[in-house]
Formats: structure tokens, C-alpha cells, sequence
């Protein structure tokens, strides 16, 4: 078949003839079927984040300031990452309470699935940052199966414009 002949034949072919599945131009219905949505891994977050409730927590040679999302030795900087760091704060805000892995988890991967090992790596470099179990230090213990607890004891400080506020 010769170029010219099918070129004419395509020519011939008109859209108004073609079910309106078929438009170029897809139709009002059709617009209003697709709607995107926003899932909640995706939402800004409107509630305040876990380190805005907590004040300047103190234990063993550590200092937290949770506003600030900063963890001190002294008044040294303790790099660490910032899902460890939430954890802390979980079990912070929680002393001497079992928190399940679970609770963990929803708490620091709010709508997002991940392993379980995930909690685990993360606790393991928690740890490590605070030297726990070792020169007499002893923050964070797990319970077999069922969770975590900070064990140390704390001291919570008020900052100045809340003692100001009050």
C-alpha cells in the first residue's frame, strides 16, 4: 500500500464517530472520576511534634533540650540520628514505663509500614551514643517480646518563659 493512500484513509476517519471512550477530549463524568487525594504519609502534620511537649530533661551526663531536638554531653553536641533521637524522647517522656515495640513504632513511623528491625537499629545506635552498659551506665532496657523502658533517673527542668507564663 502506498503512503499517499493511507494517509487519505486515515484522513477519512473522523473522532466524532468513535464511542466517546475513544475522545481525545475525555468528558465532564469522566474528569470528575479522577480526583487526587492526599494520603496521610503526605499530610503537613498539625499536631505538635513529640520534642514541642517536652521541657530540658537531665540523666547521668546527658542533657536533652527537646525544643531545641538536641542531645548534649556537657555541652558537647551527641550526634545522632533524628528517628533515635524521637525514640529518646518517646521513652523520655515515659520514664521508668514499658513501651511496647509496637507503640514505638506508630509513635516514630506514624502511617508507614517497616520491620520491626527497623526499631531495633535504631535503638542499637541510641545506645551506643549513650555508652549504655557501659562505665556504670544504665538508660535502656528491653523486655523480651514486649518492649523498651528508660530506667535512668531523670531530672526535668523548666525553661524560663514557661516559669515566666506561669
Amino acid at each position: 500500500m502506498r503512503a499517499s493512500a493511507s494517509n487519505t484513509a486515515f484522513e477519512k476517519l473522523s473522532w466524532r464517530h468513535l464511542p466517546a471512550q475513544f475522545h481525545h477530549e475525555p468528558r465532564l463524568e469522566a474528569r470528575r472520576a479522577v480526583r487526587i487525594t492526599e494520603t496521610p504519609s503526605f499530610q503537613k502534620r498539625t499536631q505538635p511534634t513529640r520534642a514541642e511537649t517536652l521541657n530540658e530533661v537531665s540523666f547521668g551526663p546527658f542533657r536533652l533540650l527537646a525544643a531545641q531536638f538536641l542531645l548534649l554531653e556537657g555541652d558537647k553536641p551527641v550526634p545522632l540520628g533524628s528517628r533515635a533521637l524521637e525514640i529518646l524522647i518517646a521513652l523520655l517522656k515515659r520514664p521508668g514505663e514499658l513501651i511496647s515495640k509496637e507503640e514505638l513504632m506508630d509513635l516514630i513511623w506514624p502511617n508507614v509500614f517497616v520491620e520491626p528491625a527497623n526499631l531495633t537499629v535504631h535503638i542499637s545506635a541510641l545506645r551506643r551514643a549513650l555508652r549504655d552498659g557501659r562505665e556504670g551506665n544504665r538508660f535502656i532496657i528491653n523486655i523480651p517480646g514486649r518492649g523498651y523502658r528508660f530506667v535512668a533517673s531523670i531530672k526535668v527542668s523548666m525553661r524560663q518563659d514557661e516559669i515566666e507564663g506561669s
